[in-house]
This record gives C-alpha cells, sequence and structure tokens, in this order.
C-alpha cells in the first residue's frame, strides 16, 4: 500500500471513529475518564485529563452524523476503485 493522502485521511477517519465509538459507562468510567470525575473548583485551569474528556465528549456529540456520510463515501470509493 502506497502512503499518499487517501490512505492518510482514512487513517484519521478511523481514528475519530475509534473516539466516537467509546462509551462513557462501559469504557471510560473503568479507566477513571467518566463524568463524575472531572470534579474541578471555580477558576481552576483544567487539566490535561479534563480537556481529553471534553474532547472525547465533544467528537461524540457533534461528528456522529457526519461520520456516517463520511464512512458511507469511503467504502463506495473502496468499493468502486479498489
Amino acid at each position: 500500500m502506497a502512503f499518499t493522502l487517501y490512505s492518510l485521511i482514512q487513517a484519521a477517519i478511523l481514528c475519530v471513529n475509534a473516539v466516537a465509538v467509546l462509551h462513557e459507562e462501559r469504557f471510560l468510567s473503568k479507566i477513571g475518564w467518566g463524568v463524575d470525575q472531572s470534579v474541578g473548583g471555580f477558576g481552576d485551569e483544567p487539566g490535561v485529563k479534563v480537556q481529553m474528556m471534553n474532547l472525547i465528549r465533544s467528537v461524540r456529540t457533534v461528528m456522529r452524523v457526519p461520520l456516517i456520510a463520511v464512512n458511507s463515501v469511503c467504502i463506495v470509493l473502496l468499493l468502486l476503485f479498489g
């Protein structure tokens, strides 16, 4: 497989898919990244863990519908062009 722009895009889509399917109660809370672990005080700088949890939650919320379309396009392109 050649190192092309399409393969980079496909790898990025796979990574976003991996983040989108993470379940908060079944997986993230077992490793200590659930909703209840992000308790911080008022005015405190959020740590890296809290920022990663917010990123995961945002990707799961915002990218769910667009990922369906992007995955469908990738599947059709792979079926047509191999």
